[in-house]
């Protein structure tokens, strides 16, 4: 991931020329291609992200943007180049704000993305508990409609809950985000879309203030995360 970018230009929206770029990249996700339309990555997509999230940093917290090139080490699939760009930050309770740009347009996600052992643990208590599990049923189909409930999930109830239990699909999950695919809009290349990523996050507060009160961040060091 690249750093953050101090004082980029004011954001003014992702020009047409973003998903274009991506829809063409998915026909030749070469290095040839990429390094001759590099020129038009940079200011329809890279400098808008930047730009976009700068004035995001202040309520959200700092982002990173995910660099363009994939890693192939473990892949078959050995094409070079991501099909989307994307950026996250973590807010200081532990949840996750999610932004990309790819050829279908705008999507903004939040959550907690895949949780780690001691994270997940408690997520399952606080799920299973007879207080805290039906609030966060509650607050999810609180959301709207056009909001999906996502993250990784078991295909049965994990080790130590009944496959029977009331709130088995929460139980199922090893991740639990929301979010909403936009498209493209004609709005996507003006500054409402600033507005349109704010909102939605800001819209998912109490599904967030859960996940930060009953989750929270892993305590265990990054190389012993599981």
């Amino acid at each position: 991931m690249t750093g953050s970018v101090a004082n980029p230009s004011r954001f003014r929206g992702f020009p047409p020329e973003a998903t274009d770029f991506y829809r063409r990249l998915a026909a030749d996700n070469t290095k040839r291609w990429w390094e001759e339309h590099r020129g038009t990555w940079e200011p329809a997509v890279r400098d808008p992200m930047r730009a976009l999230t700068a004035e995001l940093t202040d309520e959200f917290g700092v982002f990173h943007l995910f660099r363009p090139h994939r890693d192939t080490r473990f892949s078959k699939d050995k094409s070079p180049y991501k099909l989307h760009m994307g950026a996250v930050t973590e807010g200081e309770g532990g949840t996750a704000y999610y932004v990309a740009i790819d050829a279908d347009g705008l999507f903004v996600g939040s959550g907690y993305h895949r949780m780690a052992s001691d994270p997940l643990g408690r997520f399952g208590a606080a799920a299973a508990a007879d207080r805290r599990g039906p609030a966060l049923e509650a607050v999810l189909a609180s959301l709207d409609r056009r909001i999906d409930v996502g993250g990784e999930a078991l295909a049965t109830a994990p080790r130590g809950y009944p496959r029977d239990h009331p709130r088995v699909a929460l139980l199922r999950h090893k991740g639990l985000t929301i979010g909403r695919s936009f498209g493209a809009p004609a709005w996507l290349s003006t500054r409402r879309t600033l507005t349109v990523v704010r909102d939605t996050w800001r819209s998912g507060a109490a599904v967030h203030e859960w996940l930060d009160t009953h989750v929270g961040p892993s305590e265990e060091p990054p190389d012993e995360r599981r």
